[in-house]
């Protein structure tokens, strides 16, 4: 058996290559980032071992570095197994005192821990297309994220240009809205306003929730606010709306995109009342394979939702807080999806109650029912079965 260490970079990859018993049959070397190196790397890993199955490559998950590495190893049937970079920081650190860290440092750790843990999975072509998924869920993560901050600055712009604006409507942030500041983006432009005009805006753009009466009590309140006349701050808030419905549009096609996706995959997280595809994809895109995980606390810890743990002579854990290491976007779905599971399905409801009851913080209790629900999902993804809520 021969192992291979690589440390991926941006324009190169550096790799070291020994035997399983510890014969160094090549040294640190680099190859470029193309695919003569990658031909090159195989054409040295075939020198030394014709059987391609007695092989072990690592590589560190370093993102996009690797990405075309990762797939070029799979296509040539080459067992592959992607590390996580804290655990082969650690890795390093446990082999010596010294705060040594290069590249070729890198690369001869990764082939020892190769040698060294022998629970390590290999990498499988199922999550290395596992990849898209996750890749559209984080780009959609970001959007609705970019999203979200042009929304605080249309309450801000909003505060500034027609602060009564906000009592006089539903809500701020809503269609009709939005087309109202875009044509009339102050209260000195609403005072101004033909209400004939005021009134048809709103009414179409309502879909005739807003009527006459409200163009009426929309600008007699203009006409009275305390609104600042600032030009320019009403042309920043003409841009942010048109902004946010470009950020709309195109959110919803990395929805569509995603729902495609998941609807091949054929998972029974849907059948749980209050998961929807954005929130499973993203579930299921960061865990990747389940079988990885031989329990849902494995799950946790991945997600950074384990209690930490602090031990020194007679003091133990006074106030464990949570690790958050880990995919902060699987956090960050797990915690959404409990509490919307919380909100349709019985079981979980009772059992967010019964911990507030206990005196338990909502966020803690959330935290409680959100480590339920990830027992749930790895229960039907292992059992592929269908949630069945218990009466």
């Amino acid at each position: 058996m021969i192992f291979i260490g690589i440390d991926a970079a941006k324009d190169k990859h550096d790799c070291f290559i020994v035997s399983s018993e510890g014969e160094v049959l090549c040294d640190v070397f680099t190859i470029s980032n193309t695919l003569d190196g990658f031909n090159d790397l195989l054409s040295k890993i075939k020198s030394f071992s014709k059987d391609l199955s007695k092989t072990k490559v690592g590589l560190e998950a370093t993102g996009h570095y690797s990405y075309n590495l990762l797939g070029f190893l799979l296509d040539n049937s080459l067992p592959t197994y992607v590390l996580n970079p804290l655990h082969t920081n650690l890795y390093r650190k446990s082999l010596s005192l010294r705060k040594t860290k290069t590249d070729k440092v890198d690369a001869r750790t990764i082939a020892s821990m190769l040698m060294s843990c022998q629970s390590l999975k290999p990498y499988t072509r199922a999550l290395y297309h596992n990849e898209e998924l996750k890749s559209l869920t984080r780009y959609r993560f970001d959007k609705v994220s970019e999203r979200a901050k042009l929304k605080s600055s249309v309450s801000r712009l909003t505060t500034i240009l027609f602060p009564e604006l906000e009592k006089l409507v539903s809500q701020v942030h809503c269609v009709s809205v939005y087309a109202l500041l875009s044509e009339f983006p102050s209260a000195k432009h609403i005072a101004n306003a033909n209400l004939t005009r005021l009134t048809n805006l709103l009414y179409s753009a309502s879909k005739g929730h807003y009527n006459r009466d409200t163009a009426i009590r929309l600008r007699e309140a203009a006409r009275n606010s305390i609104g600042s006349v600032m030009p320019a701050k009403s042309l920043e808030l003409k841009h942010t709306i048109k902004l946010i419905g470009e950020l709309d549009d195109e959110i919803s096609e990395i929805e569509a995109a995603i729902k495609q996706i998941v609807d091949s995959l054929g998972t029974t997280v849907l059948t749980i009342p209050g998961i929807g595809y954005a929130t499973a994809a993203s579930i299921l895109a960061e865990v990747g394979d389940f079988s990885n995980f031989e329990t849902p606390d494995k799950i946790l810890a991945f997600a950074g939702m384990s209690p930490s743990t602090y031990q020194s002579g007679q003091l133990t854990n006074c106030y464990a807080h949570m690790e958050k290491r880990g995919s902060k976007y699987l956090r960050f779905a797990l915690y959404n999806a409990t509490k919307y599971v919380c909100i349709y399905d019985s079981n979980f409801a009772a059992y967010l109650t019964k911990k507030r009851s206990e005196g338990k913080h909502y966020n803690v209790a959330i935290s409680h029912a959100a480590k339920k629900l990830v027992r749930l999902i790895f229960a039907l993804e292992k059992s592929h079965l269908p949630y069945m809520p218990v009466a």
